[in-house]
């Protein structure tokens, strides 16, 4: 059966890159890549095969690409930056693949928000902080539905993570402290995560619209809300507590 493969290569370091992703690339007969959003050094690793830039095509004619080079039995890449899988576009392409007889695999890469709390330092999940992590979007074309406004998502405290949402930075504020979180709480924001002009901005939910506005960051950043960026107190994980017991290691008897 033909098949097309979605693949991630990582936020924007080309070390980043999956070995199974980086060998794909090395056969494909085809790719079609995300414009500019995919770092040269791994346009490079396609050797013998044809590159088509996706950010000059509309679907259809993505979708043709696709269809009709692996209709051929070639190794056709539709390569993705970060993950496919979030914010991605793919399920519309792997259905119309399916209904015309082509297998979609897809390979999972690095994603900008991973990328991002590397850059920070940062445990994205903290006992005695947080244990949830929330990923979304600001509503702007794309429509968000009521239910996930930033405002009620805010109710959890959680680590809320946004991407395609620098733009609205002060509309992320407004609804953030609507749902409860405190002007004070830390946000920081990573613009080109792993790239080497990558860029990082710390502030909190009272001064960080201010600080973007004058950096004059308007797209490719993550922003992350969370007490986490700069806890005042945490917990220390029980997995290694001398006194916890788990499938591999007894609890440590203390000496009275």
């Amino acid at each position: 059966m033909s098949e097309v493969f979605f693949v991630g290569c990582g936020p924007g370091d080309p070390e980043l890159i999956t070995v199974k992703a980086k060998k794909l690339i090395q056969k494909a007969d085809v790719v079609v890549y995300s414009g500019s959003l995919i770092p040269e050094p791994i346009l490079k690793l396609c050797k013998k095969g044809k590159l088509y830039d996706a950010a000059k095509l509309v679907r259809e004619e993505i979708f043709n690409l696709l269809y009709k080079n692996a209709k051929k039995d070639k190794l056709v890449v539709r390569l993705h930056d970060g993950d496919p899988s979030i914010y991605g576009a793919i399920k519309e392409q792997i259905d119309n693949l399916e209904k015309k007889g082509i297998k979609s695999t897809v390979v999972p890469g690095v994603t900008a928000f991973l990328a991002s709390a590397a850059a920070l330092g940062i445990q994205l999940t903290l006992p005695g902080v947080t244990q949830t992590i929330i990923v979304t979007r600001g509503e702007s074309r794309t429509k968000v539905p009521k239910r996930e406004k930033i405002s009620e998502l805010a109710k959890h405290k959680a680590t809320l993570i946004f991407y395609l949402s620098i733009q609205l930075i002060s509309k992320l504020v407004t609804e953030a402290i609507e749902g409860g979180y405190k002007k004070s709480t830390p946000v920081a924001v990573v613009y080109r995560a792993s790239w080497p002009d990558q860029k990082v901005i710390k502030g909190t939910l009272g001064d960080i619209a201010k600080k973007i506005k004058e950096e004059k960051i308007t797209r490719t950043a993550i922003v992350i809300i969370s007490d986490v960026i700069d806890p005042e107190t945490y917990e220390y994980s029980k997995l290694y507590d001398k006194k916890f017991s788990h499938g591999y290691r007894k609890a440590k008897k203390t000496k009275k």
